[in-house]
């Protein structure tokens, strides 16, 4: 079984990972040229939001040991297994998938407010 400290790190990770990869997609991406940056659209915005849904993430999985352990064990597969691994598993739980996008959900409303393209959507379905 693992610790406690092997689980908050897993989930760390994955929490910091996805922020990562998400806050990465925002910041490569152009806002549109047509305006003036909206307002609450700075690199201090999208951190204060990544890191709330990174928070909230983590507090989910920690509460969710099956979410948990799903994730966890996705580290290791080939590459091109995981997003059919993640399409499989939502569509077995869709209530983990609406919970799950609705943490993320902040930082879909500031992708759409500042103008962003979306990033690889969770469990492979747009959101």
């Amino acid at each position: 079984m693992p610790t406690t400290l092997t689980r908050l790190a897993a989930a760390g990770a994955l929490a910091l990972g996805a922020a990562a990869v998400i806050g990465g997609a925002v910041a490569a991406a152009e806002p549109s040229a047509d305006s003036a940056r909206p307002t609450n659209c700075t690199a201090a915005d999208l951190a204060g939001i990544a890191s709330g849904v990174a928070a909230a993430t983590s507090a989910y999985l920690f509460t969710h040991p099956d979410v948990n352990e799903f994730f966890t064990d996705l580290h290791g597969r080939p590459h091109g297994e995981v997003p059919e691994s993640t399409r499989a598993f939502f569509d077995a739980h869709p209530q983990q998938h609406a919970e799950l996008r609705g943490i993320r959900q902040p930082l879909v409303d500031f992708r759409n407010r500042c103008g962003y393209s979306e990033p690889n959507p969770l469990g492979g379905a747009q959101s």
